[in-house]
């Protein structure tokens, strides 16, 4: 297919299925279906469904388990596994929606009914879904894994050597990747090599494809920019939308110097005058933004005010959620809670980043199970212009919420306030909620400019008019979320959202940390430490002590454990948290946190176990 749209193909297969001998787990799998062991059984891949059946078939006939299965509920994860099935004589129960992630098939079989003691089987390919595994036993699903077959690579490695090597002498142009396991093949192998970075250099100039969401998160996760996916996750569109987009994206990378260590002028930050000076000056969080040696490791957690929480649920049994954050004393209830059932040390303030969009007039609600609708999203000049000036005491409640937690506080534990990027706000109104493919943004930001910074100019003012009212009524720090810029490559970030995020920044009173969070955003680090925080948040896709050496120790860093991890065991929980703490070497700098937010179904125990093990293991004597 590559050849006859006019390139030239390099073969490098680099990874191969093995399925497991002697399976023990299938047959095992068989009998306890067969005495009606299961309610639910999840197969994720065509190959791993006939795999299975192989396995069986050594002991069981195929009719038999097939009949079994028909009395159980069956989920197919997307078309391979349908067409496994119906081969079989299996027709699926529930079929999971593209994209077709661990979070699809857990919306699908959550919507089903109540998963609490429902013994669920999941046909394992190549390595555990931990996500998934976790997400379901959240809702109290009773998980058995059957793996039938794992990844290795080839055992000719000749060619996928050959093939990294052109990508590192810039041989190559085009990367196309069709699995997840297959990027952290390519990477491991690179690195075993010892020729990693010229890897990494090459594939910053070639155009990346990626089959899907799945690949493209990992791509993301190893700092590798994705340019481009197919509308369906088949090889044959895959190179059409290659061949289509590839010398156009080349031609923008060939235009513009790559973005390696990029040096951008930002307005140094003003102290207030007379500088603000927090009674908490001296409190372990604050010094640690300041990168100032601090008795222990000071931590709190993103969500840590949620659903997690059965204080937080009976308060919103009664209340919606926009009615929690512009009701002053709900919020404060909510925030000062988690404070003090947590042990944390820091408060942030109960509230929402999409806040500044009601003022906007945009029909911004929130639906259950969809998250944030925007009803009139922005996607012209004339939709701009229809946005009305924005009354600067329309979110004053924000503010009375902070007065109330910082007067319940009494200045033993410091406040956060928090707002979204520019970026991130521009995305909701771009797209009207929640996206995966961010394809309306970015078509936005491509194709009219001058009205993609007027947007981002008018977002970055209200943000920083947002910020420093928090600051006003007593915020003693802000954290900047810009949840959705990991979408970007570097050149994109650095020409369409770096000045805007900058300038919210430099607005912000010097003497006021400043915590700048992003997610997926290891290729980014350098130009978010650019645009001038006190504080860079990570998520867990990096390596802490790889990630702060790369920012040169110039800025704290604040992070990063998987929130997955807090669904394991305490004493799975203390050695990662020590394992952080290590990455870290007790330097001066290191705020603990999750690399996002704490999941709804987290055991309250975990978190509080976890924020006891880290001062306990941070504590300098």
């Amino acid at each position: 297919m590559i050849e006859r749209r006019g390139g030239v193909a390099i073969i490098a297969p680099a990874m191969r299925e093995i399925p497991l001998e002697d399976n023990r787990a299938a047959l095992e799998f068989a009998d306890r279906l067969l005495a009606g062991g299961f309610e639910l059984v999840i197969f994720l891949t065509g190959v791993g469904a006939r795999a299975l059946f192989q396995a069986i078939e050594t002991r069981h006939p195929r009719g038999l388990i097939v009949e079994a299965l028909k009395k159980v509920t069956t989920v197919a994860r997307g078309p391979k596994p349908i067409r496994a099935m119906r081969e079989l004589g299996l027709e699926p129960t529930i079929v999971v929606p593209e994209p077709n992630t661990w979070r699809e098939i857990l919306n699908s079989v959550s919507a089903r009914g109540d998963l609490n003691g429902q013994r669920v089987a999941i046909q394992e390919y190549g390595a555990s879904n931990r996500e998934l595994i976790a997400g379901l036993e959240a809702r109290g699903a009773i998980v058995t894994v059957v793996p039938v077959y794992r990844w290795a690579l080839p055992i000719d490695r000749a060619p996928l050597r050959a093939a990294l090597e052109q990508i590192a002498a810039g041989e190559a142009e085009v990367a196309l990747f069709t699995s997840s396991n297959q990027v952290t093949n390519v990477i491991q192998m690179a690195e075993a090599d010892g020729i990693g970075a010229d890897v990494m250099r090459g594939f910053s100039r070639m155009a990346v494809g990626s089959i899907g969401p799945v690949c493209s998160e990992q791509l993301r996760a190893y700092g590798i920019a994705v340019d481009f996916e197919p509308q369906h996750s088949k090889l044959g569109h895959f190179v059409n939308e290659a061949a289509a987009r590839a010398a156009s994206i080349l031609a923008s990378k060939y235009r513009a110097p790559r973005i390696e260590v990029v040096e951008v002028p930002i307005r140094r930050r003003v102290a207030s005058a007379p500088p603000i000076r927090s009674p908490l000056h001296d409190h372990p969080m604050m010094k640690a933004c300041r990168r100032e040696a601090a008795p222990y490791t000071p931590i709190w957690l993103m969500r840590q005010a949620g659903r997690y929480m059965p204080e937080y649920r009976r308060v919103r049994e009664r209340h919606d959620f926009l009615e929690m954050c512009r009701q002053p004393e709900l919020a404060a209830e909510v925030t000062v809670t988690a404070v003090e059932r947590l042990g944390v040390d820091a408060a942030i303030i109960f509230a929402d980043i999409l806040l500044p969009l009601i003022p906007m007039a945009v029909g911004l609600h929130f639906e259950k199970g969809d998250g944030p609708i925007i009803d009139r999203p922005i996607r012209s000049a004339a939709d701009l212009d229809r946005i009305p000036p924005i009354d600067p005491d329309a979110l004053n409640f924000v503010g009375e919420s902070i007065k109330l937690v910082k007067s319940a506080l009494a200045n033993k534990t410091p406040l956060i306030g928090f707002a979204g990027a520019p970026f991130t706000l521009a995305s909701y109104l771009i797209e009207g909620g929640s996206s995966r493919q961010y394809q309306a943004t970015k078509t936005f930001m491509y194709t009219q400019p001058e009205v993609w910074h007027r947007l981002m100019e008018m977002l970055a003012r209200i943000t920083a008019d947002y910020l420093k009212m928090q600051i006003a009524a007593g915020a003693d720090i802000v954290q900047i979320f810009d949840s959705w810029v990991g979408s970007l490559g570097p050149d994109d970030f650095r020409r369409f959202v770096l000045p805007h995020t900058a300038a919210v920044i430099a607005a912000i009173p010097a003497e006021v940390p400043v915590i700048h969070f992003g997610t997926v955003t290891g290729n980014l680090l350098e130009l978010m430490r650019a645009a001038g925080g006190d504080v860079l948040g990570l998520d867990w896709r990096v390596n802490l002590a790889e990630a702060w050496a790369r920012l040169n120790y110039s800025v704290a860093v604040q992070g990063n454990l998987d929130p997955v991890a807090l669904f394991a065991d305490v004493p799975e929980i203390r050695t990662r948290a020590r394992a952080i703490l290590d990455q870290a070497g007790c330097r001066a700098g290191h705020i603990f946190n999750l690399g996002h937010g704490i999941l709804p179904e987290t055991p309250v125990d975990h978190v509080i176990a976890l924020v006891d093990a880290v001062h306990e293991m941070s504590a300098r004597h």
